[in-house]
C-alpha cells in the first residue's frame, strides 16, 4: 500500500502545480483583458420575420409550381416593402418585439453582453414594445445572477412588457432571472427551479497536518473567514456559514415572491426543481410553450428583432473560462444544483 500512497501524494502535488500555473496564467490574462476596451465587440440585429420568410420561401419553391411561386414571392416582397415604409401605428401592427438570449454558466459571464443588449434596446424602445428573453442556466454564483436579474429588471422598470422563455433549464440563479418576467413561459419538459442555495468548500487540513504543514490564517473581524480550504474549520465557523446561506436563501425567496406574489413558498422554496407542466401547476410559470412557438406567433402580427452582442473570444480565454467554471463549482457559494 505504500506505493499507492506515494502515488496519491505525487498526484496531489502534480495537480497543485498545474492549478498554480493555471492561476498565474489566469491572472495574467485578466490583467491583459482589463487593458482592452470594455466596448470591444459589436451588436448584431436580425429581423426574425425575414428569416421565417426565407424558410417559408424555400418550402414554397420546392412544393409550388414555378408560376405560383413567383407570384407568391412577388406578393410577399410587396407586403414587406409596404410594412417597412410604414410605422407600426400606420399599418395597424402592434409594438415591436426585441428578442435576446442568455445562456448562463457558473459565473453568469454572459451578463456583460446582456448589459449591452439591454442598453441598446432601451435606447430605442418605445411604449408598446416588448422584450423576449430566452434564459438557459443551471444556476451559479449568487452575486453574478443577482446582477443578471437586475439587468432584466431594467426592462420592467421602463414599463416594457418582459417575457421570459425557458426551453431547457432555468435552475436557481436562472430562475431568479426568469421570475422577473411579466409573463413566464416554459417548454413542457423544461427544468424550472430550484429556489435554493448550495455551497461546498473542500478542506485539506488533515492531509497537511499529516505532513507537518502548518497554515496560519490571520484575520481582523470575528467572521472575516468562516470556512477555509487549508485551515482547521470550527463548529462556530460552520454555523455562521450556514446562517449566511440561510440569509441568502431568504433574500432569494423575498425577491422571487415579490415578482411572483402568487407563489406558495412552503411548496416551492425547498431546493427542488420541476418540469414545465408541474411548474405550471405550482405557479412557477404562466404558460407551457416553447420560445420558437411564441416568437413565430409574434412574427405573424409585428416586427421581431433578435439582438445579440458579439465579442471575440481568444482560445486562451475559452480555456480559462472552463478552468474558472471548475474552480467555481468547488469553492463558490452558488445558486445551483
Amino acid at each position: 500500500m505504500a506505493y499507492v500512497y506515494e502515488y496519491l501524494v505525487f498526484l496531489a502535488q502534480a495537480v497543485t502545480v498545474v492549478a498554480a500555473m493555471l492561476i498565474v496564467i489566469f491572472a495574467a490574462a485578466s490583467l491583459a483583458a482589463k487593458k482592452r476596451s470594455e466596448t470591444m465587440g459589436h451588436l448584431e440585429v436580425t429581423r426574425l420575420n425575414d428569416h421565417l420568410d426565407s424558410l417559408r420561401q424555400c418550402i414554397e419553391q420546392a412544393v409550388l409550381p414555378a408560376g405560383e411561386f413567383k407570384k407568391a414571392a412577388k406578393a410577399a416582397a410587396k407586403k414587406r416593402k409596404q410594412q417597412r415604409r410604414q410605422g407600426p401605428e400606420e399599418n395597424g401592427r402592434p409594438g415591436r418585439v426585441f428578442a435576446l438570449a442568455f445562456k448562463g454558466d457558473m459565473q453568469a459571464s454572459r451578463v456583460k453582453g446582456l448589459r449591452h443588449e439591454i442598453n441598446a434596446i432601451l435606447s430605442e424602445a418605445r411604449e408598446g414594445d416588448e422584450v423576449v428573453a430566452r434564459v438557459e442556466s443551471p444556476g451559479g454564483l449568487a452575486h453574478s445572477y443577482g446582477l443578471a436579474a437586475s439587468q432584466l429588471l431594467r426592462v420592467r422598470e421602463k414599463n416594457l412588457n418582459l417575457v421570459v422563455a425557458v426551453d431547457k433549464v432555468a435552475a436557481s440563479g436562472g430562475y431568479l432571472m426568469a421570475a422577473v418576467a411579466n409573463r413566464l413561459i416554459a417548454a413542457p419538459f423544461a427544468v424550472v427551479g430550484s429556489i435554493g442555495v448550495v455551497a461546498q468548500v473542500p478542506n485539506v487540513h488533515r492531509l497537511l497536518k499529516k505532513k507537518d504543514v502548518d497554515v496560519e490564517l490571520i484575520t481582523a473581524g470575528k467572521y472575516k473567514r468562516t470556512l477555509t480550504v487549508f485551515g482547521e474549520n470550527t463548529q462556530e465557523g460552520r454555523e455562521k456559514f450556514t446562517d449566511e446561506l440561510e440569509d441568502l436563501h431568504a433574500l432569494f425567496q423575498e425577491f422571487v415572491v415579490d415578482k411572483r406574489p402568487g407563489l406558495d413558498l412552503e411548496k416551492v422554496a425547498t431546493g427542488e426543481a420541476w418540469f414545465g407542466q408541474r411548474a405550471l401547476d405550482l405557479n412557477l410559470v404562466d404558460e407551457i410553450m416553447t420560445s420558437d412557438e411564441y416568437l413565430m406567433q409574434r412574427c405573424a402580427d409585428t416586427d421581431v428583432y433578435e439582438i445579440r452582442w458579439k465579442e471575440p473570444k481568444r482560445p486562451l480565454e475559452k480555456m480559462l473560462a472552463q478552468v474558472e467554471n471548475s474552480i467555481g463549482r468547488m469553492t463558490g457559494r452558488l445558486f445551483g444544483r
